[in-house]
């Protein structure tokens, strides 16, 4: 199984006419020149297979999304474990032709012949919203969560759902009227698209003996065995055996030093020397380090160890940065000056707004220093994109969007003319049904909300405006920069006080801008693959209302169900029920709404001094293009990229010191050793076993809920106990400045 490049094209290609080739090279070695138009996709196998992924995907990734280590479950999982389902019903279904009453003469079949790579797709992309275009969930679930869960207030099911769908709809709305700039043109070539073309290509071309290179094991049976060894086995780090989620032997050997344990922690220190034996906690936050380029590894373990082995260390042992010491090394909290967790309830009044006289009262809203630092380094992520892809690939996106503009069409754009294309005024009716409901949710509903509707039409202004220029970056160079805390900062200096209104601002601006970049990712896909438009807008837009109702349903049952779900001050020690993306999610809300910009990096907050980081990242790629001009024979200076360096640990929290070592780890076994010395293996097997290990793993984690979970069935003894955290490494949240009493710990 070839996946580590692109396939060589087809022999029985036909000639074409050079002029019509991709001008990107990566395109042309990957993306064959021909098309079918006679295979059929509209399949009653196609309908099956993908309404079942895009309805398992939502259900497992809402589930896990919850939990301590909250497992994605991708497409590519469903890419490769919908090949030989896809057969199978090719094999077994009738082929007999029938008519339906009311569509005239038209004749079916639930088996109109062989499963082909058109149906494959549309299943992939099924699947793809699924998972909410990689995200796992639908981002506006995650307003639910904080007002059910964390604010302990109430919002209607039907403003919930209004919400959600309408946020992700929007986005189809700015990818409908962009599609001619950033899909049709040949220039604009979507880097991430290749891959998946090329596993399509790899699983559905026809294998040969030398493929096989002696390997007996087919493809279908190594993905049947890995899966069910994956599901057997995270019955132990699951349930009999929790410790071996996060196997900190540091804190083991020390268990009544506070440094040594902070040091040693893989969930709530540096990670030193911690290990796992549990697929979720290699796999989540960073998705499976299986399907990650060695040098993306190389490029996230270099700024995660710099800024977690150098930075962190420096600023709270020896600086005390922003009294580090008297919070924990590592936390998403929010304290008080005294060390203690800060009561949120107490500092939001009935109208849901913040309660000044309340907020004087308890005092200004501190941070860990880790979490401080995380905000400064994202200013300087943000900043720093901007002007890496200015001066690095400034040049590139001008002259790609100006081809694009003017070139000719390419073979695959001329192809793509034999089917119907999307009527605009699909896409002119979507977007205006889709602003008038949701304006509708901000005065109808506008309690549930708190967002006026000015702040919808701010938002929707903010998402078209850098909608084009950011999917172009993306179209061109693969790197898409982040805008979400712009937003937050935006509607905080604006409206503070209303926490909601906050995060609804950020997610109709910041992520319909995001669902839309996702949306023409996936029209490109299908544009290289010929696959007809009205089919690829068809299935996302139904796989979207379909995710997003699901996922809804899941959240409301779990959250209702499961008592104190979220409050990890409140589980028994070793729930996995702890929502660490959720809790950052409504830290962000407190922080950026609630109380607002100015009382937390203005002058009335600890934290001002952040705000150079904007000017730190802005600076940075032009220090390193001015080196790199300067020393042009110095190849390496022109791999230094600091938004991938300073953006190494975006993902913390919630992510933790134990999930990157892990990643790091695990990938570079596979992507380094395992493709250098077993390449033959790794082309085979490599994205089947990731596959197989998520798969494995979702399904055993549903079981051991429904088997043990509701009924709180517990272990009583070291490995696994519900009254111990099963990490052992209890004082690894402890202050360590001196007078700070924290329940606990002990008092320096």
């Amino acid at each position: 199984m070839d996946v580590q490049g692109p396939p060589k094209l087809p022999p029985e290609d036909p000639p074409v006419d050079k002029s019509e080739l991709s001008p990107v090279e990566e395109v042309r070695l990957t993306v064959p020149n021909t098309d079918d138009p006679d295979l059929p996709v509209w399949t009653f196998r196609m309908w099956t297979l993908g309404l079942f992924s895009c309805a398992l995907l939502s259900f497992l990734n809402q589930f896990f999304s919850y939990r301590r280590e909250p497992l994605i479950i991708t497409q590519i999982t469903v890419q490769v474990a919908t090949l030989p389902l896809g057969r199978l019903m090719a094999s077994v279904l009738p082929t007999a032709k029938f008519r339906l009453p009311g569509l005239g003469g038209r004749e079916f079949s639930l088996n109109p012949g062989p499963f082909n790579v058109k149906e494959h797709v549309l299943i992939s992309i099924f699947a793809n919203a699924g998972s909410a275009f990689g995200g796992g969930t639908a981002y506006a679930v995650g307003i639910v969560n904080i007002i059910k869960a964390f604010y302990g207030r109430g919002i209607s099911f039907g403003a919930a759902w209004i919400l959600i769908i309408t946020t992700q709809v929007l986005g189809y709305g700015w990818a409908g009227l962009l599609r001619k700039y950033v899909v049709e043109p040949a220039h604009m070539w979507w880097p991430s698209t290749l891959v998946q073309i090329s596993l399509f290509r790899t699983l559905h071309e026809k294998e040969t003996e030398e493929d096989k290179a002696g390997y007996k094991v087919s493809r279908a049976k190594f993905f049947v065995i890995s899966m069910v060894f994956s599901f057997l086995w995270y019955l132990v780090p699951g349930y009999l055996f929790q410790s071996l989620s996060s196997i900190s032997w540091v804190c083991w050997a020390f268990p009544n030093s506070v440094t040594a344990q902070q040091i040693g922690s893989g969930l709530n220190g540096l990670g030193v020397g911690a290990l796992t034996l549990d697929w979720t906690a290699v796999a989540s936050f960073l998705f499976s380090p299986l399907i990650c380029p060695f040098f993306a590894i190389v490029n996230v373990f270099v700024g995660f160890a710099l800024i977690v082995y150098v930075v962190i260390p420096i600023a709270y042992w020896w600086l005390n940065s922003y009294n580090a010491k008297t919070f924990p090394i590592f936390s998403s909290d929010l304290f008080t000056a005294k060390g203690q967790e800060y009561n949120i309830s107490l500092i939001v009044n009935k109208k849901f707004q913040l309660d000044e006289a309340e907020y004087a009262l308890l005092g200004r809203i501190h941070l860990s220093m880790f979490f401080a630092l995380t905000y400064g380094f994202g200013f300087a992520t943000i900043a720093s994109t901007l002007t890496h892809v200015a001066l690095f690939y400034g040049r590139e996106i001008y002259d790609r969007y100006r081809a694009s503009s003017e070139g000719k069409e390419d073979i695959h754009t001329k192809l793509m003319r034999n089917y119907k294309d999307i009527p605009q005024w699909w896409f002119h009716v979507l977007l205006a049904a889709t602003i008038i409901v949701s304006l509708m949710l901000c005065t109808l509903l506008k309690k549930d909300v708190q967002m006026p509707w000015w702040g919808l039409l701010f938002a929707a202004a903010l998402a078209f405006i850098f909608t084009l220029p950011i999917s172009i970056i993306t179209a061109t160079t693969n790197q898409t920069p982040g805008l979400n805390i712009i937003t937050e900062y935006i509607m905080g200096v604006i409206l503070p006080g209303h926490p909601i209104a906050n995060v609804c601002f950020k997610t109709y601006g910041y992520m319909s801008m995001a669902q839309a970049i996702s949306f023409l990712s996936d029209f490109k896909l299908g544009h290289y693959m010929k696959i007809p438009p009205r089919s690829m807008f068809l299935v996302q837009f139904i796989g979207t209302i379909i995710a997003g109702t699901i996922n809804l349903g899941v959240a409301w049952w779990l959250l209702d169900s499961i008592d104190n779900i979220c409050h990890k001050n409140l589980l028994p020690a070793n729930s996995p029920w702890t929502c660490p993306g959720d809790r950052v999610f409504f830290d962000a809300s407190v922080i950026w709404g609630l109380v607002g910009p100015k009382r937390i990096f203005g002058s009335e907050g600890n934290y001002g001094a952040l705000n150079w980081f904007f000017l730190g990242g802005l600076l940075g790629p032009v220090v390193v293009w001015l080196l790199h001009k300067s020393f042009p024979k110095q190849s390496w200076i022109a791999l230094i990229n600091l938004p991938v360096l300073l953006g190494a640990t975006a993902a913390m929290p919630p992510a933790t010191a134990l999930n990157y070592n892990s990643w790091i780890l695990v990938g570079t076994i596979f992507n380094f050793f395992v493709f250098r010395y077993r390449k033959i293996w790794w082309q085979r097997y490599n994205y089947i076993l990731s596959a197989a290990l998520d798969a494995g793993v979702a399904f055993m984690a549903v079981f051991i809920y429904f088997a043990f979970g509701i009924e709180d069935r517990n272990l009583h003894w070291w490995g696994s106990n519900p009254d111990v955290d099963p990490e052992h490494c209890g004082l690894a949240t402890c202050p360590t400045a001196k007078g700070i009493s924290v329940d606990g710990c002990p008092v320096f």
